[in-house]
């Protein structure tokens, strides 16, 4: 093969009498395709360089070879993207109503704190997270489609005083409608409703944040919530005091309860955060004792609930307790230095997903907030922000109002906490020693700096490059980070095309598949007897590159797919070495862990995949040598279809087939 193109191929049987002809047309491809290596990186506020080293290959198309580089002093101000989500969500339990105005408020309150104008911003163009690519311009159009409200005019709420105040307004309202006699709040409001404790800590941890963001509260409303929970926590008390006496007497009969929970470390949060004075109030018994119980069951609780806990504990200044909740969560806790990304890996005790303590991305934000308080500076909290970020569902909100919400309120906390609210610094880029790029950002300019730099075609020229992003505070006194994210694209004509991928990577594997000889299995016979039964039975020889097979073979590819986050609507494509033809060639869904569907092509099998969570996985299929030759199998391609910036490719593989004798 010379060329990519049509190849023609014409076969005539000539004799005297009679004459015949064929001619076929074969598609001849690219021995090469269109690879992104992806590069990921962060500036402590204390750091002032980061490098990056990238390799352009000389056997390309010059006219698609593409880098482009990425920054942003903060991830946390992203969070304004969610806010016409949970503006816009058509129904109206306590917990959505309670979420429709309140992480708004935050947020225009954030904004404020930075001293925006908030009608100047209105318009922002500028995607703060530095991961994220694509065309500017329409990701800007998507954020302003997003935020049509269903029934005002086309804007984000949060950037209109007059409209955050008419929310507020009517969310508090609304809340005091559904407010029980007996001062708790159930899941919707009406006849028959009563109070549950989780639902009632809820909506008074958003009415305390509510009070502290200015919301003007009808007196009673919140002291009534404070004192339900306050009268269940006493009930719980006196149960876990009758579960200590039940353990030294068994016979007891009396109701008790032998270990604190989830709950309870939610319900004992929001009453220590709803305290004017935390410490001062800490002695009280109540209080005394469900502390004890709590720590002292500190290892049943979910790491949710023990990070809820660890709130309690630091505004209550008991720093000893709290540095050892921390600890405890620490072991479970995972930093990827490769994408700068940290999160709780919620291990066994945690698979209860269905309940509000197992859910992995509200504890997640609940031990940023943790963090937060303990030390905004330590890079676990960046990593936590990041991981929350690229967890996003559809780039723009998690995966419910609620942890929406929870998300919006450890951002906000954070962004104020860190100082990444207030930047202040100047951004260079340098390529091979030669500055590029310079931008200046402060609050003003934070939602509209040019936050890119783009060299592409023949600019982009052969060899080895050094990119470095180097960054000075504007005014003494000013340090901020820098996040940062670079893309190399080119259509590589590489004789050896090979693997690349951040975020999400692939590597393809041939296998040999040779039938075992006298398998069996016992199965259950007509009148239920045990016999043995012959089956088939494959023993798998892994095949390394120009490793050979014959006519006739049965190999099996196998994708292993390894993921950083959770992401929705993937796409792998393998493409396969021209003499081979899979087995299958029905198209649909697998039954498989990833529920993929495929279809079987011409050139290459296709794997769509719904959901992918973040981890280990794997896909199969089988494929028939049959052509004798020397084949190129080119790489397996991976990509998001509505998020550009998700790549990746394995190693490319070349297979030799000979004939059967």
């Amino acid at each position: 093969v010379k060329q990519e193109g049509a190849a023609k191929v014409t076969v005539k049987a000539l004799t005297d009498e009679e004459s015949d002809a064929m001619q076929m047309t074969f598609p001849v491809y690219v021995h090469g395709m269109l690879k992104t290596e992806s590069y990921s990186g962060a500036l402590r506020p204390n750091e002032t360089v980061g490098r990056i080293e990238i390799n352009v290959p000389e056997e390309r198309r010059r006219e698609q070879s593409r880098l482009e580089i990425r920054y942003s002093p903060t991830l946390a101000g992203a969070m304004v993207d969610a806010l016409p989500y949970l503006v816009d969500y058509p129904y109206g339990c306590t917990e959505q109503t309670l979420n429709r105005f309140l992480p708004t408020v935050m947020t225009q309150r954030v904004l404020q704190h930075m001293q925006l104008d908030l009608k100047a911003i209105r318009d922002k163009r500028t995607n703060l997270n530095a991961q994220e690519i694509g065309d500017d311009a329409q990701r800007a159009e998507d954020w302003k489609r997003l935020s049509k409200n269903w029934h005002h005019e086309a804007k984000n709420p949060v950037f209109d005083d007059a409209e955050v105040a008419r929310m507020a307004k009517q969310g508090v309202t609304d809340l005091i409608a559904m407010q029980c006699s007996d001062g708790g709040w159930g899941w919707f409001s009406g006849w028959g409703e009563r109070s549950w404790p989780h639902t009632t800590a809820t909506v008074v941890h958003g009415l305390q944040l509510a009070a502290k963001n200015d919301i003007a509260l009808p007196p009673g409303v919140l002291e009534n919530g404070v004192a339900w929970l306050k009268r269940y926590q006493a009930e719980q008390v006196a149960l876990l005091q009758e579960g200590e006496r039940h353990e030294k007497d068994p016979k007891r009969e009396l109701p008790y309860k032998s270990q604190a929970d989830n709950l309870d470390a939610l319900v004992y949060s929001v009453l220590t955060d709803g305290e004017a004075d935390p410490v001062a109030v800490k002695g009280e018994a109540t209080t005394v004792e469900m502390r004890r119980f709590l720590y002292r069951d500190r290892t049943k609780l979910s790491l949710y609930g023990a990070a809820l806990f660890g709130l309690a504990l630091h505004a209550q200044n008991e720093v000893e307790s709290r540095d050892m909740i921390v600890r405890n969560i620490d072991q479970f806790v995972v930093t990827d230095k490769e994408n700068q990304t940290t999160y709780i890996n919620l291990p066994d005790r945690d698979s209860s997903w269905w309940y509000w303590y197992g859910d992995t991305i509200e504890a997640n934000a609940c031990f940023l907030k943790l963090l937060t308080r303990v030390n905004a500076q330590d890079p676990r909290a960046s990593g936590l922000v990041k991981y929350l970020l690229n967890n996003r569902k559809n780039a723009s909100y998690w995966n419910s109002t609620r942890d929406t919400a929870l998300c919006i309120e450890a951002l906000a906390e954070y962004l104020v906490a860190s100082g990444e609210s207030k930047p202040f610094l100047t951004v260079e880029v340098w390529i091979d020693g030669e500055k590029k790029q310079t931008v200046a950002i402060t609050p003003e300019t934070l939602f509209s700096f040019n936050n890119k730099l783009v060299i592409e075609g023949v600019a982009l020229t052969t060899g080895k490059h050094v990119v470095e992003l180097k960054k000075a505070p504007i005014k003494d006194g000013a340090a901020s980070p820098l996040y940062y994210n670079a893309y190399l694209t080119n259509f590589t004509l590489e004789d050896h095309i090979t693997r690349a991928g951040l975020e999400v990577k692939v590597n393809r594997k041939f296998y040999k598949l040779v039938q075992r000889k006298d398998a069996t299995a016992t199965v259950q016979g007509a009148i239920g007897q045990a016999i043995d039964q012959k089956v088939l039975k494959y023993d798998r020889t892994e095949l390394e590159n120009l490793s050979e097979v014959t006519s006739g073979d049965l190999l099996e590819v196998e994708l292993e797919i390894d993921s950083k986050n959770n992401y929705e609507y993937l796409l792998f494509e393998d493409l396969k070495a021209a003499g081979t033809e899979p087995v299958d060639v029905r198209s649909g869904y697998i039954p498989s862990a990833l529920g993929a569907y495929v279809e079987f092509r011409d050139e290459r099998v296709c794997f769509f995949v719904r959901q992918l969570s973040r981890g280990k996985h794997s896909v199969s299929y089988r494929l028939r040598a049959e052509i004798p030759g020397r084949f190129s199998a080119l790489p397996t391609r991976a990509s998001a279809m509505y998020a550009p910036e998700i790549k990746a490719n394995s190693d490319e593989i070349q297979l030799q087939i000979r004939d059967a004798k």
